[in-house]
């Protein structure tokens, strides 16, 4: 066990290098001088843009830029918001537990409807129900996150007038008023999430119906639902584990626009803001935090693996 921790890690730290290469390099592409940003109303003052560049090091090769800002980093440190001036990693956990609440809240409706439908719709392969299980799969799948957004906010705030349009309030200072400002974007997100798992838990748990343990499990006279529930469901589990991993990582990393469209501070309104600013640590902090999350999720999802096939720690 301890082994094979010490080669996933061994296999992490290459990617999170070549990760902050690419993150460093590729933003120096952008169009725009963030000196000129900063200096708002001196920007037409040379001596003031010279010395904007020095402090932030701008003025410095690109290598000496990028292994100072490495160095920073493996000490905790992202460095300094050039435009909200307050440290990256006081901002970045400043906006976690917003997005955080709404990815977990996403997540919870997502396994709550797609798994149970995957498995019904294995279950009742070539039925009505499987139709319209496969139906709803792909209309969630092909449905863009913005225009449900949009056309849940004109239902259920403009029309009916029960829930808020935007807006965000933290769960500890009014829990219900919390679940009221974000539920509408949770399930937003959950649809697509939901979709996928509902898509791959019917692939598994057809797989798994159809191997000989399964009949070997009928054949004994057990009932279906335990059948279905004990043999098969435990082993279609282990792809939909990794995949539902996966999915709440990208659900931190990419409600990029719901978060916009509903007003909420989290990740993604940050880095849209950090973006636009050529807020440049701000960038590099969310964007270095988000892959050290999925790092993480990727294994707790292998350990979840290993922990519900236990033939895997061998293997």
């Amino acid at each position: 066990m301890w082994l094979w921790l010490l080669r996933r890690l061994g296999q992490v730290i290459p990617t999170l290098l070549i990760l902050s290469i690419l993150v460093f390099g590729l933003q120096q592409l952008m169009p725009g001088d963030p000196a000129l940003i900063l200096a708002g109303e001196e920007r037409g003052d040379a001596q003031v843009l010279a010395q904007i560049r020095a402090e932030l090091r701008l003025d410095r090769p690109l290598h000496e830029q990028y292994l100072h800002w490495l160095w920073r980093v493996l000490h905790g440190d992202f460095g300094f918001s050039w435009r909200i001036r307050m440290p990256v990693g006081e901002l970045i956990l400043t906006k976690l537990p917003v997005t955080f609440q709404l990815a977990a809240m996403s997540f919870v409706i997502g396994v709550a409807i797609g798994v149970p439908c995957g498995v019904l719709s294995a279950v009742w392969r070539d039925k009505p129900a499987d139709w319209a299980i496969n139906g709803i799969a792909l209309f969630g799948i092909s449905m863009p996150n913005f225009w449900l957004g949009i056309m849940m906010i004109l239902l259920f705030s403009v029309q009916l007038g029960w829930l808020p349009p935007s807006g965000y309030v933290p769960l500890w200072e009014d829990p219900w008023l919390s679940l009221e400002t974000t539920i509408m974007p949770a399930f937003v997100l959950g649809t697509g999430v939901a979709s996928v798992l509902m898509r791959h838990t019917r692939a598994a748990m057809l797989g798994a119906l159809s191997q000989d343990y399964v009949r070997t499990a009928r054949a004994k006279g057990l009932s279906e639902t335990f059948v279905v529930g004990k043999h098969a469901l435990r082993n279609a589990l282990i792809p939909v584990v990794t995949l539902g991993t996966i999915e709440f990582g990208r659900l931190l990393a990419g409600a990029v626009l719901t978060e916009q469209i509903f007003s909420i501070p989290g990740f993604g309104k940050l880095v849209v803001d950090a973006v636009f600013n050529r807020d440049y640590p701000v960038v590099q902090g969310v964007v270095m935090a988000t892959a050290l999350i999925f790092v993480t999720l990727s294994l707790i999802a292998d350990m979840l693996y290993m922990a519900i096939n236990p033939r895997l720690r061998t293997a």
